[in-house]
């Protein structure tokens, strides 16, 4: 299975699912957005995939977004991809895409149902959250 993760590597959240990915065994595609930056088609294609809208996949905290004006609920969504494009932290983070579908990782255990196979247990977050138990189920 390919695994692509837009990635974050300052993000505990998106370094988490990382982890995750890296621990099932696989050898994801990196892609650290803040780097590559974005394309219009690229974000319309990921939120089209991810059941989102950009609204909705807008990093509010820690980013620019107040600042710029976008948290007004009348801005469009027009504008919003045009400052994303523009300023490529206002996405948040992490998404990953797999032949199981794409999804914006929050909280990180949400990776797990991207996956064919799980990561050995017992595995926890970087702040200690268990979220596979020492018999490789997933901790609700």
């Amino acid at each position: 299975m390919n695994v692509v993760i837009h990635h974050n590597p300052d993000c505990g959240t998106s370094r988490n699912v990382l982890s995750i990915i890296e621990k099932a065994g696989y050898q994801p595609t990196v892609i650290e957005y803040l780097k590559e930056g974005w394309t219009r088609p690229q974000l319309l294609a990921l939120f089209a995939a991810a059941g989102l809208t950009p609204r909705e996949a807008l990093r509010t905290t820690k980013s620019p977004a107040e600042e710029l004006g976008l948290l007004d609920p009348e801005v469009s969504d027009e504008k919003l991809l045009e400052a994303m494009i523009a300023h490529p932290v206002l996405v948040n983070r992490p998404i990953v895409c797999t032949t199981k579908g794409v999804r914006l990782c929050r909280p990180s255990e949400m990776v797990l149902d991207l996956l064919d196979r799980l990561p050995p247990g017992p595995l926890a977050k970087e702040d200690g959250e268990l979220i596979i138990d020492a018999n490789g189920r997933r901790v609700a």
